[in-house]
């Protein structure tokens, strides 16, 4: 199936370059907003001040990718058979009622995070995202299900 180590150092690589980039806009933004032709002239001039915001909603991002990388990196990979239910570190393989397969990555952060890992698709998901919180306990062979706009039913087909 899918090596985690491989597929954990994948993550990591890939949340160092999204720290990288929000710390260079973070740093962009900043410097737009003490630039001297952002200084208001009067009340109603606000580029400055939005610029502000702007670097620090990336510097909190920023924060919020470091904080993800950080909790990868002490998470404890597990091994994990078909009778072994799903918790932190399983890699979780799912068939929908159209037959659509998707993986899973179960992790304690960066949810959301989809990456390539070869030729498949896994998505980074938390214990506190709809899926996420349906899966933990289950099983090999147990059904799912999810309703966000439509209503879908998933197979757990395999859990590594």
């Amino acid at each position: 199936m899918i090596n985690k180590e491989e597929l954990l150092s994948l993550i990591l690589t890939r949340l160092q370059h999204d720290y990288e980039l929000q710390l260079q806009a973070a740093k962009a933004a900043h410097e737009a907003a003490t630039h001297e032709e952002c200084v208001p002239d009067n009340k109603y001039a606000t580029l400055g001040l939005e610029a502000s915001y702007i670097a620090q909603g990336q510097a909190n991002r920023a924060q919020d990718i470091l904080r993800a990388q950080q909790q990868l990196q002490h998470m404890t990979l597990k091994p994990f058979s078909v009778d072994t239910p799903i918790r932190l570190s399983a890699v979780v393989e799912l068939r929908d009622d159209e037959g659509q397969g998707r993986h899973v990555f179960i992790a304690p952060a960066a949810g959301g995070l989809e990456l390539e890992f070869g030729e498949i698709k896994v998505m980074v998901m938390t214990p506190a995202s709809p899926l996420g919180k349906q899966l933990i306990g289950r099983r090999c062979g147990d059904l799912v299900e999810l309703t966000t706009n439509t209503f879908r039913e998933y197979e757990i087909i395999g859990v590594c």
